[in-house]
This record gives C-alpha cells, structure tokens and sequence, in this order.
C-alpha cells in the first residue's frame, strides 16, 4: 500500500475528525473509491463535497448521500481540511491581545471546538480549544489552541490537557472517563454540555455562576477563607430553601 506523506495523512486525519462516524481507514476507502490511488495532494484538492456526501451515503446504504446524519457544514469544513487549507474555518474568531491582569477577578475556560466559534467538540477529537478570559463582565478570547500535534503523541489525552493546564474550566461535549481524570488532576474543572451551541452563549450562561461561585471557583479567583465560607454557607442555605 502506497504510504502517505505526513502532510496528507494529517489532511485526511482532521477531515476525519468533523465527520462523526467516519474514521481514517473509512475515508481513504471513500477517497480511493473517488479519485484512485495512490493519494497525492492534486488529488486531495480535486475531492468535492459531493464526492464526500455520496461517498458516506453509499457506505450507509444511502446512495444519493440524503441521510446520512453528518451536516453539510461538517462535510465543507471536511473538504477543506482535504485541501491543505488547515485554517479554513472562515468563521473562526480572532483572539484578542490580552496580558495577565488585564480582567480582575477572572477565570480562564477552554471550549472544544470543531468549527467557527461553536461549542461542538469531543474532548479527544475536538480539532482546536478556543481559550477565553472570563469575569461576571467580561468575555474575551485570547487564544486558539490547534490540537493537531496530538495524533502523534504517545499520550493523547495528557497532551490535549497540557494545551489547556492553564485553564481552569474546560467546556465539552463529551470527555471520556479516563481524560476526565487527566483533566480533573490538572486541576481543570470539566463540564459536558451535549448540545452545540455558541461558545458565547455558553460563557454567559456561565457567568452567573460569579455570584456566588461555589469554593473551588472562589478560591480562583481570589476570595479569602471568609468569603469562601459564606458562599458556601450561602449555597447550603439555598439548597434548604429549594428542599
């Protein structure tokens, strides 16, 4: 079998991770059944999104590709990866500068993504973390973690969690058991939330959490023993209310 260049393989590799299902033995099989073998980068860039859609509905049992329960933005964003262009994502945001100190009483939050600035990424898939700098105000992104150095680590998921050791919440769709622990003894705090949605939104659904934020998160932010006490003297009182 004719062996792919690193470039290539990781091409096929990041197209592979936006198309739920479809793994890297699978979608070469669908690229060798468009455009033969063996691969080079002129073929990769000739793949279309038809060619993806009807690819993965055939292997289905999906002949025209209608049904196949993968959106028709995963396979564009898929087809970009095919065609080298790494940073292809046109809805991606822009970090902003920021240097520490800059947002008092602030905490830093990972959100994996696979696509623009959607919270829609598995923790060992995602293809990038958008990192935020989050206070009760503010809401601001500061950096763009590319996961793509983590397929050719011996430790994936220790890798994917030193990308992100220096935040303190981490925002996923899913996240196995054993990263979970990865993450949990980095001191990163995880929290599932299955649906896509904006990563914004998430953020300010979030930052409700500020006002009374339960002792770990105090502690983040520098609250005294004292205030640590009351908050969580204040959560245990609402719990009674509500009991």
């Amino acid at each position: 079998m004719h062996q792919l260049s690193r470039e290539l393989a990781l091409r096929i590799a990041l197209a592979s991770r936006v198309l739920p299902g479809v793994d890297v033995p699978r979608l070469i099989g669908i690229i060798h059944g468009k455009v033969g073998s063996p691969l080079d980068d002129e073929k990769l860039k000739s793949i279309t999104v038809t060619n993806l859609k009807t690819g993965i509905g055939s292997l289905d049992g999906e002949e025209d590709g209608e049904d196949i329960g993968i959106g028709l933005e995963n396979i564009k964003l898929a087809v970009r990866y095919l065609w080298g262009e790494e940073e292809g994502d046109i809805d991606l945001p822009e970090a902003q500068p920021y240097k520490e100190g800059d947002i008092p009483e602030s905490i830093r939050v990972a959100i994996a993504s696979n696509s623009g600035a959607l919270l829609n990424g598995h923790f060992g898939s995602c293809i990038r973390f958008l990192v935020y700098q989050l206070s009760r105000q503010e809401i601001k992104l500061i950096d763009i973690r590319s996961t793509v150095e983590a397929d050719s680590a011996d430790d994936r998921n220790l890798f994917r969690t030193n990308l992100i050791k220096d935040c303190q919440v981490l925002f996923v769709q899913s996240i196995g058991g054993p990263a979970a622990a990865k993450v949990i003894r980095a001191d990163i705090y995880p929290i599932k939330v299955p649906d896509v949605i904006e990563a914004t939104a998430q953020l300010r659904e979030f930052q409700t959490v500020f006002d009374a934020p339960p002792p770990w998160m105090a502690k983040i932010l520098g609250k005294s023993a004292e205030e640590r006490k009351r908050f969580s003297h204040h959560d245990e009182e609402e719990a009674k209310a509500e009991g």
